[in-house]
């Protein structure tokens, strides 16, 4: 029984470790994602088309936010799982849901047959339909899946 224990916090550690070398590897990918964001916003701003955004300026500039804003979720769900040993499902789907919606935004019907750029904004619709349900449920129920199993949060 001893050795099992043993090495379940091994286990435990080993994981701490991995989690720790994540948001530290997250943390880098988070910071070349703002410094590509300010080159980008500079560019655009003062050497393209000077205090004017061009609608393709404007969708580029939208997607490298919203590519800095998964970050830093996915930075705070992995963060909540190191501290509390939990998952916040609401986070993961909210991540979900801007992933999609940054894919709408960055989404290029140039070289697309019109069939394939409907059947993939009809796809993208079922999905968002689908997360929204669930993050609705989600919420309702107030759900947190820890190492214990399934529960309520309070």
């Amino acid at each position: 029984m001893r050795a099992e224990s043993t090495m379940l916090e091994y286990i435990e550690k080993f994981e701490k470790i991995i989690y720790a070398a994540i948001i530290v590897m997250l943390m880098v990918v988070l910071v070349a994602a703002m410094f590509d964001l300010v080159v980008l916003l500079v560019k655009f701003l003062w050497e393209e088309s000077p205090l004017l955004l061009e609608a393709k300026e404007m969708i580029a500039l939208l997607g490298a936010f919203l590519l800095v804003l998964i970050g830093v979720e996915l930075l705070d769900t992995i963060k909540a799982y190191f501290k509390e040993n939990t998952i916040h499902v609401e986070i993961v789907v909210l991540l979900a849901i801007i992933a999609v919606s940054r894919k709408v935004l960055l989404i290029d019907p140039t070289g697309m047959t019109a069939f394939d750029y409907g059947f993939e904004l009809i796809s993208i619709g079922v999905i968002i339909i689908g997360l929204s349900a669930g993050y609705y449920l989600i919420k309702k129920a107030g759900i947190v899946i820890s190492p214990d199993g399934i529960k309520k949060a309070e």
